[in-house]
């Protein structure tokens, strides 16, 4: 589907054939919403992978939360992955909030993006798949 501007498309209104002009705000800001919050998603599972490959990700991934979280010690390593999701899910989202906002785009693409990369992150986090990528299965 081409790329519509997100002024004003018409639309043939039954049988009449009148033609009615409708305003249309554009997908694009929607898209670029719901595909940085997978894209954070991902970010914090792959950080959760890392800090349990590496002693020394661990204890930095601990230290990056103690800057910041209050309280980050009783939560240990995950203060930071958290920090890492946060920060990915709030830089990719001004991206492409500027990439896309002005777009009117497909949300059938994008949503089912989403869900691919939703699927990966869950796949990464579960305890199975995670020792497998560990070598420890």
């Amino acid at each position: 589907m081409a790329a519509l501007t997100p002024t004003q498309i018409a639309e043939t209104t039954g049988t009449t054939g009148t033609t009615e002009t409708t305003d249309l705000k554009p997908a694009g800001p929607a898209a670029a919403a719901f595909l940085a919050g997978s894209i954070g998603l991902l970010a914090m599972a792959v950080s959760h992978w890392a800090g349990e490959a590496s002693p020394a990700i661990k204890t930095a991934l601990q230290n990056l939360g103690n800057l910041w979280i209050p309280g980050a010690q009783g939560i240990g390593p995950y203060s930071g992955k958290e920090t890492i999701g946060l920060v990915v899910w709030l830089v990719s989202w001004a991206i492409l909030h500027y990439v896309l906002r002005r777009k009117q785009v497909n949300l059938t693409t994008y949503g089912l993006t989403f869900l691919v990369i939703l699927g990966l992150a869950t796949t990464i986090l579960w305890p199975p798949a995670l020792h497998v990528l560990l070598g420890k299965a």
